[in-house]
C-alpha cells in the first residue's frame, strides 16, 4: 500500500498470482509464501529460483530474515491473543486455501 497503489495492492493481498508482478517480484513472494506455510519443505533449490531471476545472496538473505521476523511477531502476537486489524481478519482456512495452493 506504500506504493500508493491501493488496487494493485489489494490485488497481491487477495491473489499475488493474478498480480501483474515482474518475475522478481513473483519469485520473491513464491518464496515467501512457500517459507511461511511449509517452511520444513525449503530447499536449495529454493533459493536458486531467487538467484536465477537476479537476487544476490545478500539480498536473498535479507528477504529471508524479514519473512521470518515476520513469521515470528504474527505467532508472538497469536500466543498473546492480540487482536489483529480488521483488514487482517481473513479465517485461516481460507487465506490457506487461496494462498498455499501454489505448488
Amino acid at each position: 500500500m506504500e506504493s500508493g497503489n491501493e488496487q494493485g495492492a489489494e490485488q497481491i493481498i487477495d491473489d499475488y498470482r493474478q498480480a501483474s508482478l515482474s518475475d522478481e517480484d513473483r519469485a520473491l513472494c513464491d518464496y515467501a509464501i512457500k517459507l511461511t506455510v511449509c517452511p520444513q519443505e525449503m530447499v536449495a533449490e529454493d533459493v536458486q529460483v531467487l538467484r536465477d531471476v537476479g537476487f544476490t545472496d545478500e539480498q536473498i538473505t535479507i528477504a529471508a530474515q524479514v519473512i521470518g521476523y515476520f513469521n515470528y511477531i504474527n505467532r508472538i502476537a497469536d500466543g498473546l491473543g492480540v487482536d489483529l486489524e480488521e483488514r487482517m481478519t481473513t479465517p485461516i482456512e481460507e487465506w490457506l486455501e487461496r494462498k498455499a495452493n501454489f505448488r
